[in-house]
């Protein structure tokens, strides 16, 4: 329910349907009395808590708290009556839908949503998963050639919904130059053939939707997020990726760079865009979340080896391709690998991540993967 904000003197969620423990149990937790309790935080927003037992297979005495604000007082006690007997197997959108009818016309929610409160309650259902629930690795830069990175992140997203290895953060490196292209996207229509055997480029498609990325040795920062879908159960796709890159956009802040998402899959500052993100998620359960920033891209030799047309163009703000590349290099005067260390700091702080490497089999298994997929005709050119 997309409703206008409430001022801040509004009343903040605390009413309950029942009492019961609530601040002392982390999210998806049990306090082994069978009572659930399950948090929530929006991003750039509030808190949302949610507390209640599972009685017959559907959820009972459920409490709704939080940071948040909300007007009338009174559709706080609205949302418990919608979420008390609803099957506990319910999904996310069956959750929102409930607590959405409910609500009296003129409620105002402020700080989180009923796709928020969908999200606390299945995370109390260990449906959902939150950040913290995970251990996760890092694994640093290392040169690979470019189709063996694009085949890597096929074979790591499912060997994290396989459960064989842990979430993973993964910072890519490489040597020759070239462009890896979104899974949809046309290689007639992206490319300049001339541009691309003049300077040599290595043209690859990934598995992940989104643009073309024109990618030299030590011009751009890419990194890779191989999660469990849980971990973004109840969170819309459009959000997703803002959730996804909180971390990223933290280490930014302290490297004195302001920046943001420009819906749905741009990151920006004031002084245009930086970085741009793509997502895949695979049948068994495992989500690829790759990310691009520019750091010292040749603009010139860019616009030479991909077509950036007039209505690619038209919602940017910009007629020029060059305008767009704004590099990280001028914003910060740091040196590539500095910002790469910030980066892998802030992830390794905010989420206790340990450092791993890949293992022998999963390079055996990518350069296998670039053999009978990433390296083919066919593959390359599926959309011509």
């Amino acid at each position: 329910m997309s409703l206008p904000p409430v001022s801040p003197g509004s009343a903040a969620g605390t009413a309950s349907s029942a009492d019961g423990p609530t601040s002392d149990l982390g999210p998806g937790s049990d306090d082994g009395g069978g009572r659930h309790h399950g948090e929530y935080k929006v991003h750039g927003g509030k808190l949302v808590v949610a507390d209640f037992d599972v009685a017959a297979g559907a959820l009972a005495n459920v409490s709704v708290s939080g940071d948040f604000f909300l007007e009338p007082d009174e559709a706080l006690l609205d949302i418990n009556r919608a979420l008390t007997g609803l099957p506990a197997d319910s999904g996310a959108a069956e959750i929102t839908a409930a607590v959405e009818s409910a609500l009296p016309a003129d409620a105002v929610l402020f700080g989180f949503s009923t796709d928020a409160v969908a999200v606390a309650v299945r995370r109390g259902l260990a449906k959902a998963t939150g950040w913290g629930d995970h251990h996760w690795n890092i694994i640093a830069p290392s040169v690979l050639p470019t189709h063996v990175n694009v085949a890597l992140d096929e074979v790591l997203t499912e060997e994290v919904g396989a459960g064989r290895r842990n979430p993973t953060l993964r910072f890519w490196d490489w040597e020759e130059p070239s462009v890896v292209i979104g899974s949809f996207q046309s290689v007639r229509n992206e490319l300049h053939p001339e541009g691309v055997a003049r300077h040599g480029i290595s043209v690859v498609r990934r598995i992940s939707g989104g643009g073309a990325m024109f990618m030299e040795a030590g011009n751009c920062i890419t990194y890779s997020l191989y999660l469990p879908q849980s971990l973004v159960d109840g969170i819309s796709f459009a959000d997703s990726y803002a959730f996804l890159d909180a971390w990223v956009l933290a280490a930014l802040e302290k490297l004195g760079i302001s920046a943001f998402y420009v819906p749905l899959n741009d990151i920006a500052t004031d002084q245009g865009k930086i970085g741009g993100a793509a997502q895949k998620r695979l049948a068994n359960g495992g989500m690829l979340h790759h990310v691009t920033m520019s750091y010292d891209i040749d603009a010139d030799k860019m616009v030479e080896v991909l077509r950036v047309g007039k209505e690619k163009l038209s919602d940017k703000g910009t007629t020029s391709a060059k305008k767009r590349v704004d590099p990280l290099r001028r914003q910060t005067g740091l040196a590539r690998e500095e910002i790469v260390a910030a980066m892998m700091a802030v992830f390794t702080e905010r989420y206790a991540a340990t450092a791993s490497e890949l293992t022998a089999a999963e390079l055996e298994a990518a350069h296998r993967r670039v053999e009978s997929k990433f390296g083919t005709v066919e593959w390359l050119h599926r959309v011509p």
